[in-house]
């Protein structure tokens, strides 16, 4: 009977580690799958990065463009800053800026193309940990001169809010999210590209706000992911084969 009773537990038991065997071996070559897909991402950066400006995209070709083409490539063109409020879009830190690891503000104003399209220009960081808006007022002020200024910097496209993004600021006309389109339309804007510059130069003589050159540092803690689900599979078939061991007759 003892044995009657054994066999379907040790069963249960097999089948369960085989279960919990598969899913971390699984998750393993998924993490290292994700290392191979980030490592891809960041040799196509890098070299998107290192290109030389190209003249910014006509708009009749706007809505072809897209993130996975087209993000950080470097475009050169000629446009005006609008006489319109700018945002603050706060943020921690930068992926992509070595000179922005600290928490700062970056000023986003609007731009006018000779053609009359408007493209949104994030000008700079601008170190303020407070998001006191008469900093940005400052900063941005010398920008809109009204005159036609020659302008380098990378295609860019918004960003999606976490479910732990603040909501904005509309009084301090901040926010915690590179949503230009939401902005645009926040602030009245009127029609925009459907990408921002991120602002490489030229940048103004006390360099607030700060342009700058991209560089890409995506965390890539994958490998390490993987070898830790590797040894989550094997420490339960270990326990499995101790288990079953401790179960037969002395």
């Amino acid at each position: 009977m003892n044995e009657t009773a054994r066999k379907p537990r040790v069963a249960g038991f097999a089948l369960f580690t085989l279960f919990l065997t598969v899913s971390f071996v699984a998750l393993g070559v998924w993490q290292l799958q994700r290392r191979t897909a980030k490592h891809e991402l960041v040799a196509a950066l890098t070299e998107r990065l290192a290109d030389a400006p190209i003249p910014l995209p006509p708009p009749a070709q706007w809505a072809a463009l897209n993130p996975a083409h087209d993000e950080f490539r470097r475009v050169s063109f000629t446009a005006t800053y609008a006489a319109l409020p700018d945002a603050m879009v706060y943020s921690s830190g930068s992926a992509v800026r070595k000179d922005a690891s600290g928490p700062g503000t970056w000023a986003f104003l609007p731009a006018r193309l000779p053609s009359g399209e408007m493209v949104v220009i994030d000008a700079g960081f601008v170190e303020n940990t407070m998001q006191d808006r008469s900093v940005e007022d400052r900063a941005v002020k010398k920008l809109v001169t009204g005159q036609p200024a020659a302008l380098t910097g990378y295609l860019r496209f918004p960003e999606a809010p976490g479910w732990m993004t603040p909501a904005e600021n509309r009084d301090k006309r901040l926010w915690f999210v590179r949503d230009h389109l939401a902005i645009a339309r926040a602030l009245g804007w009127g029609a925009v590209a459907p990408f921002y510059i991120d602002l490489e130069r030229p940048a103004p003589e006390n360099n607030i706000p700060r342009p700058g050159p991209l560089d890409v540092h995506l965390k890539d803690d994958h490998l390490q992911y993987a070898i830790t689900w590797f040894a989550l599979a094997g420490a339960v078939l270990i326990a499995f084969g101790v288990w079953v061991r401790g179960r037969r007759p002395a």
